[in-house]
């Protein structure tokens, strides 16, 4: 695959649908993303439902989902990054756990409602891409591109994913106060590098994704920009159906025949 196309996975276009926008936000730790959406819920009237990415989970939920995640910590042993050893193995799990996450919401989402997801399977895709190719990114974004088609098999794609970017050196520092912790020398380069590469799959996927660079804009700005975005990306938003049904099943929020529109 080479690097260089975009790596788009938007669905034919399809009637317009009553189900709320599906967003999520990526970035790295300590890239300001919970304090960000928390003051953009601030300013909207109807209030997403967010739905806590990993890092947030401390206590832990009821469900399947929760579960797993718990024998990831375990088998990781304390790594903020969740790895194990077995990059596959785990990258299939948190694609797991994100389509639980997904199952989770639908309701709301059937209802109208607006879900943000913190981190969905995109950081999942860059993680896996790195540590399947430590030493040449080119390789990794193609890795993770390829990761991201497998999760669109068995679950939607983000309407919209925001990705929060930021000086690393800067994040780091607000990620080790946070959880009075400090990265190792290899922690570190890891963070580094999945910045990079979250940029560079950002820049392949343009009708998805926005970028909030906090290197450039302040928090006024910045919580704007998302509060907008969100604003703007979920009105006239089409049917979406179960992937792996196939082109003739129901969508999966407002239970109607998506109607494909010419080309």
């Amino acid at each position: 695959m080479s690097t260089n196309a975009t790596c788009s996975m938007d669905p034919p276009a399809h009637r317009i649908c009553t189900r709320g926008l599906l967003a999520s936000v990526e970035g790295n730790n300590g890239m300001g993303k919970t304090y960000l959406m928390n003051r953009v819920v601030e300013t909207l009237d109807d209030k997403p439902l967010i739905l806590d990415g990993f890092s947030q989970r401390k206590d832990g939920r009821y469900g399947l989902g929760e579960l797993l995640l718990r024998a990831l910590r375990k088998a990781s042993a304390g790594d903020p990054f969740l790895r194990g050893g077995s990059p596959m193995a785990e990258a299939l799990i948190l694609l797991a756990i994100k389509r639980d996450d997904l199952d989770s919401v639908a309701a709301e989402l059937s209802t109208g409602r607006t879900v943000v997801e913190g981190r969905c399977v995109d950081t999942t895709a860059v993680c896996h891409g790195l540590l399947t190719h430590p030493d040449d990114l080119d390789a990794a974004l193609d890795s993770a591109i390829d990761l991201l088609r497998l999760a669109a098999r068995f679950r939607p794609l983000p309407d919209l994913t925001i990705l929060v970017t930021d000086d690393v050196a800067a994040s780091i520092e607000r990620a080790q106060r946070r959880d009075q912790s400090v990265f190792t020398d290899e922690q570190v380069w890891f963070m580094r590098e999945t910045n990079v590469l979250h940029e560079r799959l950002a820049a392949a996927d343009p009708a998805r994704y926005r970028v909030v660079d906090r290197r450039h804009l302040d928090e006024d700005e910045a919580t704007e920009l998302i509060r907008a975005w969100i604003t703007e990306t979920r009105t006239d938003l089409t049917c979406v159906r179960e992937p792996w049904l196939g082109p003739d099943s129901r969508c999966m929020y407002c239970g109607q025949f998506p109607e494909l529109t010419s080309a």
